[in-house]
């Protein structure tokens, strides 16, 4: 067990949330990297380990809630406390409303916006306990702007705009911060259902590095204790689509 303090990044199997593992642990923070993917959070684990950071793997299906608080009852046990989470695990189905499953629906709706529920309740107990926490939750400019064949998406991610208000609202007598990243566009692997699904692939060079992401949401959660990040749109130099 270890006094350093602990992150829990979902989604941190690859592509932001790895990133993410990375800059935080690289920061001194022990790392809690959870997936569905076991394998892939297993080798994140393993590369953090070989540089001397204190980790752990997850195999998590965040949208559910025994599985979530599973998730933090082992980190507890193994790292010590909770002092961050940061919510990255995100789903997406391009299709439009009337080819769209209300299983595929309610999958989405059940990553992006139950999943932050679940790990913010689940976490919420200790961090009142010790005296503060920080929870960050992933959006993205879907949540600002819109576009076709993404309702599920767009739905998401702005009831998760909604729901991190509301929730930081709740953490301020709790000494808990509550932070929303607003990304645009990353060079992850995304995009790589894009050519099986007929959909055109973005120019990879106008997508911003994941690890700058990273780096916007390790300052929010170092910021002084009197301050708070609440809401930040990090968007590559040539995104066209944003002003």
């Amino acid at each position: 067990m270890s006094n350093e303090k602990v992150v829990i990044v979902t989604g941190a199997g690859s592509g932001l949330g790895e990133a993410i593992a990375n800059e935080f642990g690289d920061a001194g923070y022990a790392v809690a990297v959870v997936d569905i993917n076991e394998a892939n959070a297993r080798r994140v684990r393993e590369e953090l380990v070989s540089r001397d950071i204190q980790a752990i793997a997850e195999r998590c299906d965040v949208s559910d809630e025994v599985s979530v608080g599973e998730a933090v009852e082992r980190t507890i046990a193994e790292l010590g406390r909770v002092d961050a989470v940061v919510n990255c695990a995100a789903i997406d189905y391009v299709v439009s409303v009337d080819d769209m499953t209300v299983a595929q629906w309610d999958q989405v709706l059940g990553v992006n916006l139950r999943g932050p529920m679940l790990f913010a309740k689940a976490v919420w107990p200790g961090m009142s306990a010790q005296g503060g926490g920080h929870i960050v939750n992933v959006a993205s400019t879907a949540a600002t702007r819109a576009w076709g064949n993404a309702a599920a998406y767009h739905a998401s991610k702005w009831g998760l705009v909604g729901f991190s208000r509301g929730l930081g609202v709740e953490g301020r007598e709790h000494g808990i911060k509550v932070t929303t990243i607003i990304p645009g566009g990353m060079r992850t692997h995304w995009f790589d259902r894009f050519p099986e699904q007929g959909i055109p692939m973005p120019d990879m060079t106008n997508l911003q590095d994941p690890r700058n992401v990273a780096q916007v949401i390790l300052f929010a959660v170092q910021m002084p204790a009197g301050s708070t990040l609440q809401e930040v749109i990090v968007t590559p130099m040539a995104e066209t689509s944003w002003p």
